[in-house]
């Protein structure tokens, strides 16, 4: 399995106060994902000048902020059975299709998330 990104990731109910932050800290908005969950539910990926990635979740109505390691694969299955070696279980609900992606998001048994993603290529 090769990992091809590895960042953080927020997922909160004030991301655009969180955007203005991340801007101030130098990061510029790169593109805006809609989930294969909801259509309320939406991400934002920023890069810095540096080249590290920052997302950032938009969940209406969620009060407490969840932050998650997102880590892109080239192989989903290989990284769910590898964290589900290391007792990681998958968050019930969480798994997503769109068009260009599928992910489900795993919790540790002490407690912190991994969300594996895996980018679906349309070409060869």
């Amino acid at each position: 399995m090769k990992i091809t990104s590895f960042n953080p990731l927020i997922v909160s109910g004030k991301r655009d106060e969180y955007q203005k932050l991340f801007e101030e800290l130098g990061f510029e908005k790169r593109h805006n994902k809609v989930s294969g969950v909801s259509e309320d539910i939406n991400t934002i990926r920023m890069k810095d000048a540096n080249g590290f990635h920052i997302d950032l979740t938009h969940v209406p109505d969620k009060e407490d902020d969840m932050m998650i390691i997102r880590m892109n694969v080239d192989d989903l299955d290989e990284a769910y059975n590898l964290l589900t070696s290391h007792d990681f279980k998958a968050v019930d609900g969480s798994e997503s299709l769109t068009p260009s992606s599928k992910s489900v998001l795993m919790q540790a048994p002490s407690g912190f998330y991994i969300d594996i993603v895996k980018h679906i290529k349309d070409h060869d």
